[in-house]
């Protein structure tokens, strides 16, 4: 797998409630993720980014939601989202504090 395939698969770490609570308890971290992306490709893309061990890897489409602008309706992009568990022992800092 190549570098420019590797920075196009992860695009960001997804953080709210429930992404932080599946870190603390099940060592698996959420990231946003293409939507050409496959498990396989997101593995490794995980592997080689950080120097980390993966156990699994699920993924889920979110579909975009219908939005008003006063009278206008619109329609958010949906996007890829992959729950990435790590191998015990295994940690993520995304901070970089050592």
């Amino acid at each position: 797998m190549n570098k420019e395939r590797i920075f196009s698969v992860l695009l960001a770490p997804h953080i709210s409630e429930k992404a932080t609570m599946v870190a603390e308890q099940g060592n698996a971290f959420v990231f946003k993720v293409a939507k050409d992306a496959n498990k396989l490709e997101i593995k490794k893309a995980v592997e080689s980014l950080f120097d980390v061990k993966v156990r699994s890897v699920r993924t889920l489409n979110v579909k975009g939601k219908q939005k008003f602008f006063g009278r206008i309706s619109g329609k958010r992009a949906g996007w890829k989202k992959a729950y990435v568990s790590l191998a015990e022992g295994q940690d993520i800092d995304f901070l970089g504090a050592e």
